[in-house]
């Protein structure tokens, strides 16, 4: 292994990484990222990487925007910072909120500012609680999320979040939050089970959990339309539809976590829309800026907000915000971030781009390390496995899908690999169609390596 640079020493001993081994790191050191352009990347030694990944799915529009730039330059000139406390406000956070009341899709009251997809879930539950009690409804307070949903790292959003990282040794999830099952079927169904007995069992699984729970106790329910950093898990055909029934039989409320899939990524404006979902209220963060800025919302319905008008009346105050929220420079470039997906048409973009995407992602099902390769819009992941016909996976502590991932950044992709052995894609919604086929060509190169490694070490038969 090569020395470390001064960069990467300074890196290990005084920075905290987020989702990173922290053993390891003090042995590897960072990828250290210097300039970007487009959708590529550039380390500090100058070498370029396609961006598979849109950052952290995030920077649909790439790098490097000019216009997205001299929206933040402007308006750091004009008005760097105001907050919103005790009834002050300014046009950027004014605007925002009226472009995102119209490309809602659903019926929204009021718009809530927060700083990110994390504080928009915590702020759910803090909302769905209060209007509770607004609504003399003190005992209706759990929340059901699903495993393997992600939901942020926040105390409560971190509590939604179904993945084993975010609680073990954190002491979470707390009271009042539990999971229902994860609808993935190429994992979770039965022999014999059609996706549409599929769905009906998760339906009836989330149903069961209401009833044990008892009705009046059950407050909500939170689901990303995709599932992103639990393994990019696509919904069966009609799943949301019978889960909506059932939220419909028990006045639980649906909130829907847009913050992956809002803004073009699955092929609508809202992965609401894709999966024909009828939210409550919903979270958007990340694409919201493209990433330039950090800005997330929670858009609330007229019922909810007029239960909060009263309790605000009764105690004298509504008692939550940011010292970040609707700040007028993140507001800025969200607004004009806005503007350049309806000029640019960025959901007809997809919906070109999509089939090239869909159709490379589907051909990865026949390599041998492939048990399944699933997406929608421009949004994928590959899984994967040991053996394709019986889908036993390999041994985690081996690490394949991460080394998968090594192989693509060695040769200039970063990808990221997630729970369950899988490998995601997420690209800038810009991309072309060459810079889409170069993605995939690297990530077949990088899977034939993988293969020739899992053969030289021997891991199937480990």
């Amino acid at each position: 292994m090569s020395p470390l640079s001064n960069l990467a020493v300074r890196d290990i001993e005084t920075v905290l990484h987020p989702y990173t081994n922290l053993a390891t790191h003090r042995e590897t050191g960072p990828l250290t990222l210097e300039r970007a352009e487009g959708v590529r990347i550039y380390d500090a030694n100058g070498k370029g990487y396609i961006e598979g990944m849109a950052g952290l799915w995030c920077t649909s529009l790439g790098y490097g925007n000019e216009e997205l730039i001299e929206a933040a330059a402007q308006q750091m000139r004009k008005l760097s910072y105001s907050h919103i406390f005790g009834g002050k406000s300014h046009d950027p956070g004014i605007a925002l909120a009226e472009k995102l009341k119209e490309i809602s899709p659903v019926p929204v009251s009021k718009v809530f500012f927060v700083g990110s997809g994390s504080e928009a879930n915590d702020t759910q539950v803090k909302f769905v609680w209060y209007m509770n009690n607004a609504l003399g409804r003190p005992q209706k307070k759990k929340v059901i999320s699903r495993l393997r949903g992600y939901h942020g790292v926040t105390i409560a959003s971190a509590s939604l979040t179904g993945l084993p990282a975010n609680h073990i040794d954190f002491d979470l999830p707390i009271a009042n939050i539990m999971h229902t099952a994860c609808p993935h079927y190429y994992r979770e169904s039965v022999a014999g089970e059609s996706e549409e007995d599929f769905a009906t069992r998760m339906a009836s699984e989330l149903e069961e959990m209401i009833q044990r729970e008892g009705p009046d106790t059950v407050a909500a329910f939170i689901a990303e339309p995709v599932m992103g950093a639990g393994g990019v898990i696509v919904p069966p055909a009609t799943y949301f539809d019978k889960i909506q029934a059932v939220l419909d039989k028990y006045d639980v409320m649906m909130i829907a976590d847009e913050v992956i899939c809002g803004f073009g990524r699955t092929g609508e404006m809202f992965g609401t829309q894709t999966f024909g979902m009828k939210p409550d209220t919903i979270s958007v963060a990340k694409a919201l800026s493209s990433a330039y800025q950090p800005i997330g919302a929670v858009m609330i319905s007229e019922e909810m907000y007029e239960a909060m008008v009263e309790e605000s009346r009764k105690i004298g105050v509504f008692g939550h915000g940011y010292t970040y929220s609707a700040h007028p420079v993140a507001a800025a470039v969200a607004i004009k971030t806005l503007e350049i997906y309806e000029r640019d048409n960025i959901v007809g973009i997809v919906q070109a781009r999509a089939p090239q995407f869909m159709t490379r992602l589907n051909k990865l099902a026949d390599h041998p390390l492939v048990g399944q390769a699933r997406g929608v819009g421009m949004i994928g992941a590959i899984e994967i496995v040991a053996d394709k016909e019986t889908k036993a996976q390999f041994d985690p502590k081996k690490g394949v899908a991460a080394k998968v991932a090594k192989f693509c950044e060695d040769d200039g992709l970063i990808l990221r690999n997630l729970f369950g052995d899988a490998v995601a894609i997420c690209p800038p919604l810009i991309i072309s169609e060459a810079d889409t086929d170069e993605l995939f060509d690297i990530l077949e190169r990088a899977l034939d390596k993988a293969e020739a490694w899992v053969g030289a070490e021997g891991l199937r038969n480990a």
